[in-house]
């Protein structure tokens, strides 16, 4: 595993370079190692004197259990990434994990400025969100369009309102149904006992 926490490690002290206030609120918990088990993949790292995380063997502080079906939403969303997870261990240093998670923010200018000057970077990373939000829009769209198709020209899926109406209906029905085996049950009896 130890493979996977190298790079990992690389790119959050990457982040944690360009970031000092939050390295040193990190380093206040030196030598502590949290574990990230997302079941096909587990991350030991711990925190290095100096604030930054290397990978680690040592026994967890804190441990992170994330469901693979749960990674999406907290990669989608880092606010609310740690209601997604089950936390064990040391609840300060889980704090601190939160508050790093939450923290760290990826200034791309900065990186490729040096690569491709000040006024492509700025260029560039302006054209990357444009695109990204191109995708984001237009994959809504074509959801938007998949449902009303499902849903208006090719009924394969319900609308809410009409399952739980539907749902509503049977319950009703099947209520009818009982009561009215109940009514023939007594009815069959009481001619059983004529007889």
């Amino acid at each position: 595993m130890a493979t996977l926490e190298r790079p990992f490690a690389a790119v959050v002290n990457h982040l944690l370079s360009r970031q000092p206030l939050l390295r040193d609120r990190l380093s206040a918990h030196a030598g502590k190692c949290a574990r990230i088990d997302a079941g096909v993949l587990q991350l030991d790292l711990a925190v290095a004197n100096d604030g930054l995380l290397e990978a680690s063997a040592a026994e967890p502080s804190v441990t992170i259990r994330i469901q693979p079906a749960d990674l999406p939403r907290v990669l989608a969303d880092r606010e609310r990434a740690f209601s997604y997870v089950t936390i064990s261990g040391d609840a300060d240093f889980a704090r601190m994990i939160s508050e790093l998670a939450n923290g760290l923010r990826w200034d791309a200018e900065e990186d490729l400025a040096p690569l491709v000057g000040d006024v492509a970077a700025v260029r560039l990373v302006r054209a990357g969100r444009e695109a990204s939000a191109t995708v984001r829009t237009g994959a809504r769209k074509l959801a938007e369009n998949m449902a009303e198709y499902l849903l208006e020209e090719n009924p394969t899926l319900l609308y809410r309102q009409a399952g739980s109406g539907f749902a509503a209906e049977v319950a009703v029905l099947r209520d009818d149904v009982e009561r009215l085996a109940k009514r023939i049950s007594l009815l069959e009896k009481a001619a059983g006992e004529r007889a």
